[in-house]
């Protein structure tokens, strides 16, 4: 009797219509018919030949042929008997040590990393995210790499407008002097000013988006990611804001600077204080599972969950947010993408936050 055995490290997510295999060695993810998906759960507790006996001579023909696709796939392996229950399954459990393990700071005065820096050493941060709408000379960029030398801090990502000065040797300058920025995103810029794959100790990147806090949120197959810490996360824990904190232009501790409500203030309170607040958690559990159509969605593991726009169409039980994410153009059920900023259904949502700035 020949065996079907699924490797530990291969995820087979189900949607409505479609399913999601993710090799979480390889860091890739295909979409596939639903149909793979019954034969898949027929593998794992019958034999090849006892699922055989139940088709007539064309099925066969077809369950072979799925089989020999499954192996040439490699998301596989074929043993003589029922071996794969003598290895345990792969556990999705994820952990995470760190109280908080990213902070994400829309910048206006350096000054503000002063005030911080005693709580994300206190609070052993090690990921800073910093957004800055005015133009960042190459001194400030030495100086916020320096604010945390010898801290806690291990990865700085600063996305900053681009300006007509910055050319090659202003970022060569900046990757020398630096240990800790590991990328750099100039937006509102027509065009790159240099060949970004040259050898750089960190990654360098050029939108021509004007980029704001407001266009946090946006779903799209580029932004997807098959990784496994990621994937993880998605299946645990919220897959935005598990572990996060965030300070809005004006000082205010967020769980993401885009979100509307506030924990406190810089000028008056601590990170630490923020976070004892008994609602600052409160989403970190919301997994994609909880989402309206999202927990229908062949992409939810791999997909970020935004939480600071939606389509504010549901809450449940416990008063949180669980609306599809606005900026999300997807249709599980129906498998096609569309432009969400010109769905009627999108458009009360939609003019409910245009009040509070341009999110397109």
């Amino acid at each position: 009797m020949r065996y079907f055995n699924l490797f530990s490290n291969i995820l087979v997510t189900k949607g409505s219509n479609r399913i999601l295999i993710s090799d979480l060695q390889r860091n890739i993810s295909e979409l596939y018919d639903i149909e793979l998906y019954d034969l898949i759960e027929e593998l794992k507790t019958n034999s090849i030949e006892d699922i055989l006996n139940n088709y007539d001579t064309e099925s066969k023909e077809i369950v072979e042929e799925y089989v020999e696709f499954l192996l040439e796939k490699e998301y596989g392996f074929i043993t003589q008997n029922d071996w794969d229950k003598n290895f345990p399954p792969f556990s999705y459990e994820y952990q995470d040590y760190n109280i908080l393990s990213n902070i994400f700071i829309e910048l206006n005065d350096l000054s503000i990393l002063h005030k911080i820096k005693s709580s994300i050493i206190d609070l052993e941060i090690k990921h800073l995210v910093i957004y800055c709408k005015r133009n960042l000379s190459p001194d400030e960029f030495l100086e916020i790499d320096d604010h945390f030398k010898n801290s806690v801090v291990e990865s700085i990502e600063i996305f900053s407008p681009f300006y007509n000065n910055i050319d090659e040797i202003f970022v060569k300058d900046i990757s020398k002097k630096t240990t800790r920025i590991y990328s750099l995103v100039f937006y509102n810029c027509e065009k790159a000013p240099f060949n970004t794959e040259d050898s750089f100790r960190f990654t360098v990147n050029f939108s021509d988006q004007n980029l704001s806090i407001s266009s946090c949120g946006k779903v799209h197959l580029n932004y997807f990611t098959t990784n496994l810490p990621k994937v993880l996360e998605a299946i645990n824990y919220n897959s935005c804001l598990y572990k996060k904190i965030g300070i809005d232009s004006a000082g205010n501790i967020k769980n993401c600077p885009a979100m509307q409500e506030s924990f406190g203030n810089i000028k008056y309170k601590t990170l630490q204080e923020a976070l004892s607040h008994k609602s600052f958690k409160k989403y970190w559990d919301l997994t994609k599972e909880n989402i309206e159509v999202c927990k229908d969605c062949e992409f939810r593991n791999i997909c970020t969950d935004c939480r600071a726009y939606t389509e504010k169409n549901y809450t449940n039980e416990n008063g949180l947010d669980t609306s599809k994410p606005l900026k999300c153009g997807y249709d599980p059920y129906s498998g096609e993408w569309k432009d969400w900023s010109k769905n009627p259904l999108k458009q009360k949502a939609i003019n409910y936050y245009q009040i509070k700035g341009n999110i397109f």
